[in-house]
């Protein structure tokens, strides 16, 4: 049975959101992740409007405000943007029971042998397309191929609203006729190594020999490239292990500022916590995931004393144990978190000796998760980005409250 893999981005997903909220802002300029005078703040999403002015994820927010003066500067609201994002899973999940959650805004759906029940693949990934459109005000692209990696590369393609598919046998000829700064996964570090090298396109790769591109990327990132070029599957997108819930992000832009790393870090931690809450489980360890610009990918792994009692928790233990791995300056291409060795809420565990306000944090997270459960359309959120308050501002007029 041949493999069908969809892979579904919510395109310009915070903006979008925020766009979706505020009509008035729809075909301007949304920038999300602080307003102009916050000292220290990144870019989390811009919308396709800002794009243009050339503001893109992970850019300091002054060098945003620089460009697009003239922007709509919010600091974001996760809790938000998780309501949405579980409203756009519930929908893939109604067409397969293999949903790959990779982040609040990614997913990876497996459609592999789901024809009898849903007809053609590419009619399915229309009408969840639709179905997202109707139920959600939200946009998704799409990509389908028989790899997962294809398909990564697919929805990226014909952005926003896309679909693109990659026929079946199609695999290498597809790679081959990329433009090489196409090639996902390849940053700006390797890309000019290449080109160094003289190798200007796929074809150029592929034309040489496994040792000969491990000796320009070292043995991870020749053996990368090797292979994709090839239109081959690369082991890039593994299930998360038994008992964890994980979120990863992979960057289109390396990431290097602290502040960038740290608002890539909470937005993952977000997506954990709110998931352990919905499925009623806890966790005391934690798992990082970090690859580098080179493709060389490490872990680490702590175990506390006591569960993760809030989303503010979470992201406090994983900067400590990100920063004892982490090498200080190399560019970061993804970053993974996981809640590891979980457990169902309802079973034994050690009291807490001492509070600090972690009750009070995570009952606020437990009563925005079950207002949402019976309210959908319901927008109370724990209004919080990078620990700020959400307040959006505009040039030439006062900020939005």
């Amino acid at each position: 049975m041949q493999p069908v893999f969809l892979h579904i981005d919510l395109d310009a997903f915070f903006a979008s959101v925020e766009q979706l909220d505020h009509p008035a802002w729809k075909g301007k300029p949304v920038i999300v992740g602080g307003t102009p005078g916050d000292r220290r703040a990144v870019v989390s999403t811009a919308s396709y409007e800002a794009r243009e002015y050339g503001v893109h994820s992970a850019m300091p927010l002054f060098q945003a405000v620089r460009l697009c003066p003239d922007g709509i500067f919010v600091r974001g609201n996760m809790a938000r943007y998780h309501e949405k994002s579980q409203e756009v899973m519930a929908i893939f999940s109604r067409y397969s029971p293999d949903v790959q959650q990779m982040s609040v805004d990614e997913a990876f759906i497996d459609l592999t042998g789901t024809e009898r029940l849903f007809g053609n693949p590419a009619d399915t990934a229309r009408r969840i397309k639709q179905a997202v459109r109707e139920e959600t005000g939200l946009t998704v692209s799409v990509g389908m191929a028989t790899t997962k990696y294809l398909a990564k590369i697919a929805s990226g393609l014909q952005k926003p609203d896309g679909f693109c598919q990659i026929p079946a046998g199609d695999e290498e000829s597809f790679m081959l006729a990329l433009p090489l700064e196409k090639v996902w996964g390849i940053g700006k570090k390797s890309l000019a190594v290449l080109h160094d090298a003289g190798l200007r396109t796929t074809k150029a790769v592929h034309d040489h020999s496994l040792p000969f591109l491990q000796g320009l990327l070292g043995q991870a990132g020749g053996t990368f490239l090797y292979n994709t070029v090839r239109g081959r599957e690369n082991d890039t997108f593994t299930p998360a292990k038994n008992h964890s819930v994980s979120a990863e992000n992979t960057f289109r832009y390396d990431l290097t500022d602290r502040d960038a790393i740290d608002t890539a870090l909470l937005e993952l931690c977000y997506t954990v916590m709110f998931r352990l809450l919905r499925e009623k489980r806890r966790s005391s360890s934690l798992g990082i995931k970090i690859r580098y610009d080179d493709f060389t990918t490490v872990s680490v792994q702590e175990t506390g004393d006591r569960d993760f009692s809030s989303t503010d928790d979470m992201f406090e233990r994983a900067k400590k144990l990100f920063y004892k791995k982490y090498e200080s300056g190399r560019g970061i291409r993804l970053l993974g978190i996981a809640a590891q060795n979980i457990a169902d809420r309802s079973a034994p565990r050690q009291a807490d000796l001492f509070d600090f306000g972690e009750a009070n944090r995570r009952k606020v997270e437990e009563a925005i998760l079950r207002h949402q459960e019976k309210d959908p359309a319901a927008k109370i959120t724990k209004a919080r980005m990078m620990g700020e308050s959400r307040r959006p501002a505009h040039k030439n007029r006062p900020d939005i409250l």
